[in-house]
């Protein structure tokens, strides 16, 4: 079993930067590969960023592009999400996953664990 954590969410300003932390437990950590999600109130769970095993491939969706970086750290069992030019449509619960996988999924169902979220918003 693998536990998630996220942490690092909170109000920023539009054009800010927030980084997001996915705390993981330490055992089998660098055997899943990981993705962001983020959820609205009322709208389904959306794929944000997900990031290989290795860390040498990402994949983002195209609203995030260039704004946000996904990246891992197996020593500290953590998966992050840098989010810089925030803005207010970013707002929402973000959530880290992990997924047996060897390829980069953007669907939630693929996906066998999840964290609590964390929750991010962006003020005009």
């Amino acid at each position: 079993q693998l536990q998630l954590v996220e942490s690092g969410g909170g109000l920023v300003q539009a054009g800010g930067s927030l980084r997001l932390s996915c705390a993981a437990s330490a055992r089998t950590f660098s055997s899943y590969a990981m993705g962001w999600f983020r959820q609205a109130p009322g709208a389904e769970r959306k794929f944000v960023a997900a990031v290989s095993r290795s860390g040498s491939r990402t994949y983002y969706t195209d609203f995030v592009k260039g704004r946000f970086t996904i990246s891992r750290d197996d020593a500290k069992n953590t998966v992050y999400l840098q989010m810089n030019s925030l803005k207010p449509e970013d707002t929402a619960i973000y959530y880290c996953a992990a997924t047996n996988s060897r390829t980069l999924l953007s669907l939630p169902r693929f996906y066998d664990y999840w964290g609590q979220g964390t929750q991010v918003t962006v003020s005009s």
